[in-house]
């Protein structure tokens, strides 16, 4: 699909680019295939061994230091966000409500005068599209 493998998330390309993969790390060197022969020796392999757990030891250590690093980051960023949340409801000034016992607001209850029509109106035909029928 021609997609460029540094913005498609799930790439080793993309999580390098987005420093979510560990780059710049020694013990990664390590781990590169080697294709020279090399003659057997007992203590050779023995001490190749010992490193090699060692590495291992060395690189689990740094990913987590890592990973701690990146969730901290991670936090301090969701807190902030979280805070500003936080200060935009509160800068929200509500209208208070007038109080009924002000003179300005007094209600004032009088019954509203409506003109009556004529009968004539009322008769069924006269002036009226649809055929309803009066009592």
């Amino acid at each position: 699909m021609k997609r460029n493998p540094r913005k498609v998330r799930w790439t080793k390309a993309f999580r390098k680019a987005a420093g979510k993969e560990m780059t710049i790390d020694s013990t990664i060197d390590f781990e590169k295939r080697r294709n020279v022969p090399v003659r057997y020796d007992r203590e050779l392999v023995t001490t190749t061994l010992k490193a090699m757990k060692r590495v291992g030891e060395i690189k689990q250590r740094r990913e987590h230091a890592f990973w701690k690093h990146r969730m901290a980051a991670a936090r301090e960023k969701q807190r902030a966000h979280r805070k500003k949340k936080l200060e935009g409801k509160k800068s929200v000034t509500l209208v208070e409500p007038m109080s009924v016992e002000s003179p300005e607001t007094e209600l004032v209850l009088e019954k509203i005068k409506v003109p009556v029509k004529a009968k004539s109106a009322l008769i069924q035909g006269e002036g009226r599209s649809m055929g309803m029928d009066i009592d």
